[in-house]
């Protein structure tokens, strides 16, 4: 996403929160939480992988839910990473109530709002050191020093905020994942495929979650 540090403005639809700016919704309308498990860590290859020091990187960090259900999903022993790039956070009370969708999360949904509440965006749950980076994520992430183990790529759909799916910025992706590394993201189209192709991603097409027909994975390679 782009912009500065606002928030955005929100539309209600069946209790799922929609972006007047981008006309999407910030989880699937087909259960959100499994979309997660689907898209983002299978697509990973989560919880497998997963491991002390391990760093997951999100673009579009939303409601928080990709957060939680990777708190969910770690069982440790240590500490995972998270770091999550984000133009329009969302205020405590509009995420509590996006949130409120998920009892199965509960309890690491209120530590995050308590801390967000706060104005924190350093964020600590149990057994995940989380990150929030405010602002545009082609300015903020060529500057960022960190590389990513998982790619959560999770912006609103690419015909509606083409800026996060730019080849230029899928280049900086690459640029800060680790050899080996991975990523997953729900969108299919075909240009957001060919820039990560570019970006040296070995780049796969499969089945996507619920209504959609696909979406895509892959790997740097070594």
């Amino acid at each position: 996403m782009t912009g500065n540090d606002q928030s955005d403005a929100l539309d209600w639809r069946d209790g799922v929160p929609v972006s007047l700016r981008f006309d999407d919704p910030y989880f699937s309308l087909n259960n959100g939480l499994a979309e997660t498990g689907h898209v983002f860590h299978a697509g990973n290859g989560l919880p497998g992988r997963l491991r002390d020091g391990f760093h997951i990187v999100e673009l579009g960090f939303g409601t928080g839910l990709n957060l939680l259900a990777t708190a969910q999903l770690w069982a440790g022993p240590g500490l995972l990473r998270f770091t999550s790039f984000e133009a329009f956070p969302m205020d405590a009370v509009d995420m509590a109530k996006s949130l409120a969708h998920f009892p199965d999360v509960a309890a690491f949904a209120d530590p995050l709002l308590e801390q967000w509440a706060k104005g924190a965006r350093v964020i600590h749950l149990p057994g995940i050191h989380a990150e929030i980076i405010i602002g545009d994520a082609r300015e903020t992430l060529p500057q960022w020093r960190g590389r990513a183990d998982a790619w959560f790529l999770d912006g609103f759909s690419p015909a509606k905020n083409p800026e996060l799916w730019s080849s230029e910025l899928m280049a900086e992706v690459a640029r800060h994942t680790a050899p080996g590394g991975t990523f997953a993201t729900y969108a299919a189209a075909g240009h957001v495929r060919r820039s990560l192709q570019d970006a040296g991603f070995v780049v796969e097409r499969r089945p996507g979650h619920g209504h959609k027909r696909h979406m895509t994975a892959g790997y740097l390679p070594q």
